[in-house]
């Protein structure tokens, strides 16, 4: 049986280093437009995207992934960039996974916002926050009894208020109305709480390795 030729765009999401852990693949950096072109002409038979980029260049385009998928190639999509254009072809066979992808899917989520982020170009760390993280990590500390439903909304408007690249846990709360010691409780839950992007992205890679 021939091995299968597989093509990953990751980034920010799951570094390159923990995913060749998890999956053996062609990975490459963040999706922008044209790289799923350039990917067909080197015939891989599967596609995953995970992370893109949004504002710094043109977005993946939705009609190189049709015409990736009309040529056989599987695609599949999920954390950021990935769970955003998978929401938006799944009807046309775009394969979607994961807590993002779902929560587009459903109309919960519908702007690249939720899951933009800046990275350092250098490292590929990510310095600010997803909103679609914070959100998830929000309703945690909501059943935690941490915060209320009204301090979330709150903060979660506070978040949105911020322009993406400045959107740290640290500049949300300090413009919040919560006491020294909830912020304190709450930073305590935060550093310890779930990267959602990153447990998708880990998906995206479990779901494609089970296909081969």
């Amino acid at each position: 049986m021939n091995e299968k030729k597989i093509i990953i765009f990751t980034g920010p999401s799951l570094s390159v280093e923990e995913a060749s852990k998890i999956l053996n693949a062609d990975y490459r950096k963040p999706v922008k437009r044209g790289d799923i072109l350039t990917a067909i002409n080197d015939s891989p038979d599967i596609i995953g995207i995970i992370d893109g980029v949004f504002h710094q260049n043109p977005a993946v385009g939705h009609k190189e992934i049709l015409e990736a998928m009309n040529k056989g190639i599987i695609v599949v999509g999920g954390s950021s960039m990935g769970a955003l254009r998978a929401s938006e072809l799944n009807d046309l066979g775009m394969i979607g996974i994961g807590y993002v992808y779902n929560e587009y899917a459903n109309g919960n989520i519908e702007s690249d916002d939720d899951v933009a982020i800046t990275f350092d170009s250098f490292t590929g760390e990510p310095v600010s926050e997803a909103l679609v993280n914070i959100d998830y990590n929000l309703n945690k500390a909501i059943e935690k009894d941490i915060i209320t439903s009204d301090e979330k909304n709150e903060i979660i408007s506070i978040a949105k208020s911020i322009y993406y690249p400045n959107r740290t846990y640290h500049n949300i709360l300090n413009k919040s109305n919560l006491d020294e010691n909830k912020k304190k409780e709450l930073t305590d839950f935060i550093v310890k709480s779930v990267d959602i992007k990153k447990q998708d992205a880990i998906a995206v890679l479990e779901y494609i390795k089970n296909l081969i």
